[in-house]
Parts: C-alpha cells; sequence; structure tokens
C-alpha cells in the first residue's frame, strides 16, 4: 500500500496550510516579477515575409498575425514519415491544451501552431486531433530564420509583436519552459501524489513512475491520442 501523509485534525491541518501560503504568495509575485522583466525585454527583427504553409497555401509570418499585434507561435516537433503513434508525445501533450482562444483574442493576441514537418502530414494530424487552432507548417530555410541560433527540431514557444509591416521577436522559451501552456501539471501539482515523476521531491512510498518510464505516453501513443480513437 502506497504511503499516506499523516492524519491530523482541521485545526491542525489549516495551520500547515497556512505555513505554506506566504511561499505561494511569493513565488506568486516573483512569477509576476519575472513577467514584468518580460515586457522589458528588447526585440529583435524577423523578415515579415518568411513563408509559411497554411490550408490554403502559402503566406507569410505576417499574415499569421490575422490582423492582431501579437502572435504566439508553438513550432511542433515532428517525426517526417512517421505513424501517427510515433508523434511527439510532448508536442500532443501540450498542444491538446490550448482549445479555446477567445482570451488570447481579447488582447489581440493570435495563438498559432507551426508544424517542423511536411504540411500535408502535420494537417492530417491536426485533423485526426481534432485541434481548431490555426495550423502552419514550415522546413528549411524558413524555420531557420525562424529559429536562428536554437535547435531546428525541438519544441519552442515564442512571441512576437507586428509594428504596421515589421515584425519582431519579443521572448522564446523551451523545454520547461513551454509548460505554460499547460494546465494539466499544474492541476497535478496541487494534489498530494504531484506529477507521479522520478525526479519530484516527494515522500518516501509516494507512487511514481521510474526514471525510464515515458510519462507522456499510454501503451505506446502520446496520451491524449486516446480520446480520438
Amino acid at each position: 500500500m502506497n504511503s499516506l501523509p499523516p492524519i491530523v485534525d482541521r485545526t491542525a491541518f489549516q495551520a500547515e496550510v497556512d505555513r505554506l501560503r506566504p511561499r505561494e504568495k511569493a513565488h506568486t509575485r516573483e512569477g509576476d516579477a519575472i513577467a514584468a522583466a518580460r515586457r522589458r525585454l528588447p526585440m529583435v527583427e524577423v523578415p515579415a515575409d518568411t513563408p509559411l504553409t497554411g490550408p490554403d497555401g502559402t503566406v507569410t509570418l505576417l499574415d499569421a498575425f490575422q490582423g492582431r499585434t501579437q502572435l504566439v507561435l508553438y513550432y511542433f516537433m515532428w517525426n517526417a514519415g512517421r505513424p501517427t503513434e510515433d508523434q511527439c508525445e510532448g508536442c500532443t501533450w501540450y498542444t491538446t491544451q490550448v482549445a479555446e482562444l477567445a482570451p488570447l483574442h481579447s488582447r489581440d493576441i493570435t495563438y498559432a501552431v507551426v508544424c517542423q514537418g511536411p504540411d500535408d502530414e502535420g494537417r492530417r494530424y491536426h485533423r485526426f486531433m481534432r485541434w481548431t487552432m490555426p495550423w502552419y507548417s514550415a522546413q528549411g530555410g524558413a524555420l531557420d530564420t525562424l529559429l536562428e541560433g536554437r535547435h531546428v527540431g525541438m519544441m519552442h514557444l515564442v512571441c512576437y509583436l507586428r509594428d504596421g509591416d515589421r515584425v519582431f521577436e519579443t521572448y522564446w522559451t523551451t523545454r520547461r519552459g513551454v509548460e505554460a501552456m499547460d494546465y494539466s501539471y499544474a492541476l497535478m501539482d496541487l494534489t498530494v501524489r504531484g506529477r507521479q515523476e522520478a525526479w519530484e521531491d516527494s515522500p518516501a512510498g509516494w507512487p511514481r513512475r521510474g526514471p525510464d518510464d515515458d510519462t507522456l505516453r499510454s501503451d505506446g501513443r502520446p496520451i491524449p491520442q486516446w480520446s480520438r480513437l
């Protein structure tokens, strides 16, 4: 049987929650301060005419703004020529969670995905996953331009600002930085057993997957695919 937290009365429980709360508030304030620092970063111009492939053919990075002044692009890793079950489990996990875009649109922000693979393959995946967000693809020189100085083929979350017909990159992140898209992990982190992953600092006896287990796959598929089958 898995270990359990100590059982106490309501008064003792609330006292421990109250002890934790200042740390949570400090964490929130530090997140606000980091966001404020992001808003003060310089920016770098990128070619507004960088080509992307959309559902109706070639468009430009500028077109991807859809008339808004801000754009967030998620660069989806792709295994060209591989079947559905072999596509990136992390990108599938994160992308599935960005569903309702109206709140972003209310702040003049467009969100879209750029598949780093062949357009026909990526678009089939987009349909299979029943996603509705704007979906583009880019390969070769276009990706080299958009991800200049970074590892093409890796997941990236990149923010852009449009000033007329000019486009500027204002921020980018990768790896755990893309957890900004993820509410599932945030909710897991509130629970007593957490993410149940090997790297977490949890009490002895807590359930967890082994260091070699794939935490984003189930029975050989990215976890969000199962609800589509």
